[in-house]
């Protein structure tokens, strides 16, 4: 039997419902989750998130565990490699990207002690809750997705267009989209 029966419609599949269970929506404060995240939303566009979901473990090794240091290190003969790698997304634009946005990372640690606190710095380290009664009624981008696409593309970062950037904000917990009849919807 399972413990929770009321979940956000769109956890339909085991693999949905772990992540939606014990990630989608919680605060992440780890750098490299962080970057792992926001590698991974790059990684999802225009394909389905289970499809990423699928491949996340294939992705961590591909990308050495998401150690930025180390992807801002990849050469033309790595990119040829993970375009060969059957078990990650082989698009040459965003492997590109991943890394790019590796070197971009790195600075923004240098110069505020860590991503976390960048990122983080948006919303004053507080997670936006959201009410909303269902899916339909979550928005694809807001005007602070907008503005941290508009910021990270200033800084040199790729594939962070605003859709992609509220979907991180999910992911990392910066908002909270748990419907109201989910078990994780978080109460005001």
């Amino acid at each position: 039997m399972e413990k929770f029966t009321e979940r956000c419609s769109w956890a339909t599949t085991d693999l949905y419902k772990e992540y939606h269970d014990n990630e989608w929506g919680r605060p992440v404060h780890d750098d490299n989750k962080l970057f792992e995240m926001l590698i991974l939303e790059g990684m999802q566009a225009g394909l389905s998130w289970l499809t990423i979901l699928n491949k996340r473990k294939e992705f961590r090794t591909a990308f050495d565990n998401f150690d930025c240091n180390k992807v801002a290190r990849y050469d033309e003969a790595k990119i040829e490699e993970l375009m060969k790698n059957e078990g990650i997304v082989r698009n040459r634009l965003k492997i590109k990207s991943a890394i790019t946005n590796a070197r971009q990372f790195i600075k923004i640690q240098e110069k505020y002690g860590s991503f976390d606190l960048f990122i983080w710095s948006y919303v004053d380290n507080t997670p936006i809750l959201n009410h909303f009664q269902s899916e339909s009624d979550i928005p694809a981008k807001t005007a602070l997705s907008d503005q941290i696409s508009k910021d990270l593309k200033k800084l040199g970062f790729k594939f962070v267009g605003s859709t992609i950037i509220y979907a991180y904000m999910q992911a990392i917990g910066m908002v909270n989209d748990h419907v109201m009849g989910c078990h994780l919807y978080v109460h005001p």
